[in-house]
């Protein structure tokens, strides 16, 4: 077995995450608060990727990558950006692809915070970007959280978004779902079982300790 792809995966996992935690943020305040007309379409092109096939999705990205579509031509030209079948177009399709499992989570957390909260910050003088980080966020822990590895594991899952952006190029764009349909094709069940073993033992640690600190199990544990 190689390793290359499993670093891979979790390289993709981790950055894709950092980047969808800065962006949903804004992303999912505004949809907690916001009264606008416009809420339910956001609402939906963000949802979209829960029950679009991913295929699709990586089809559409695949064409706007590529240089002969506008877009791709405009990255190019002006920023030598190459995206088709390269790493970096793989973190984009996955932020795009794993956005509702950041922004759902801390958007129910928002909606589910005490109006007092803010008001009593707006009151004392805050402005909305100190009540956001010093009020708000910290009494979302759980919610953060649950973001964080919901879109860490759904990122360590893809397959049809990565396979169509990045194709399979080794220790570019192999990763480790990818291998794992690489040696079921050749009928290596033992390098396949292998790699499927590492990506459920991994995400079945991360999802259970995010259930074991939001149920409060671990505090109870530890006294």
């Amino acid at each position: 077995m190689e390793w290359g792809p499993i670093i891979l995966t979790f390289k993709l996992a981790f950055i894709t995450t950092a980047i969808l935690l800065v962006v949903s943020i804004p992303i999912a305040y505004w949809l907690a608060f916001t009264r606008s007309r416009i809420k339910p379409i956001l609402e939906t092109l963000v949802s979209m990727p829960l029950v679009l096939p991913p295929t699709v999705l990586g089809f559409y990205l695949l064409i706007a990558f590529s240089p002969s579509f506008f877009f791709g031509r405009l990255l190019n030209e002006w920023f030598g950006l190459k995206l088709v079948f390269s790493f970096e177009g793989l973190v984009i399709a996955s932020v795009f692809y794993s956005l509702p499992f950041m922004v759902h989570p801390i958007q129910s957390g928002f909606s589910n915070l005490a109006s007092s909260l803010t008001e009593a910050s707006f009151v004392l003088g805050k402005s909305k970007i100190t009540t956001l980080f010093k009020v708000l966020l910290p009494n979302i822990k759980p919610s953060l959280l649950t973001g964080l590895v919901l879109a860490f594991a759904h990122t360590i899952g893809e397959f049809g978004v990565v396979l169509m952006i990045g194709g399979n190029i080794p220790d570019k764009t192999k990763v480790a779902s990818i291998a794992i349909y690489d040696e079921v094709e050749s009928l290596n069940y033992g390098t396949a079982n292998t790699y499927s073993f590492i990506l459920f033992a991994v995400t079945f640690i991360v999802l259970l300790a995010v259930y074991l600190v939001n149920g409060g199990y671990m505090k109870r544990f530890l006294k």
